[in-house]
């Protein structure tokens, strides 16, 4: 039994002495060496970020840059009626609370001799009919036809009078 106990210690040690002894550690003293041998101080410093400053962009009253500009001749200016005035008394439909140009005609419907535009916009698709109001203007819907819908616009003509505008939502073909 003792000499059991012998040779496993003998064979411990030995093999502790293999995995230590004689490594060599040469690159490694090699990177070393080059490490301490590298210039202090040779790290580069941060660059300097400017602060930043707000924008506020101040053009957004004016006219859109992408629409050509309105001339306007005095002598030819149209002059509104007094005649001419919107029903303020009626009520109004749902249509009237968009701006006329986010809508685009995309179809029609014709039943029993009535026929219907379809427009898109505030959210969906709605069904319009002669004599119904559009946008924000009073428009109001003078004629339907498979190409377009023909509708007239009450507006101010800045002088306290009214005009009428005639305005023409177009088909949009599918692109």
């Amino acid at each position: 039994m003792k000499v059991v106990n012998i040779l496993s210690v003998l064979l411990v040690s030995s093999s502790i002495s293999a995995c230590t002894g004689g490594s060599d550690f040469s690159d490694l003293q090699a990177y070393m060496d080059e490490v301490r041998a590298r210039p202090k101080g040779s790290i580069e410093p941060l660059p300097k970020f400017l602060p930043y400053e707000a924008f506020t962009y101040s053009a957004a009253a004016l006219r859109s840059p992408f629409q050509p500009p309105v001339k306007i001749d005095m002598a030819r200016q149209q002059k509104g009626s007094k005649d001419i005035k919107p029903d303020e008394t009626r009520v109004r439909q749902f249509l009237e609370g968009f701006n006329i140009e986010s809508f685009e005609m995309v179809g029609t419907l014709a039943n029993d001799g009535l026929v219907f535009g379809l427009v898109r916009g505030a959210g969906g698709v709605h069904r319009v009919k002669v004599g119904d109001y559009l946008g924000r203007n009073f428009g109001h819907i003078v004629a339907i036809d498979e190409a377009k819908i023909e509708v007239v616009e009450i507006v101010p003509d800045g002088e306290g009078g009214w005009l009428e505008r005639p305005r023409s939502i177009t088909l949009k073909e599918r692109s």
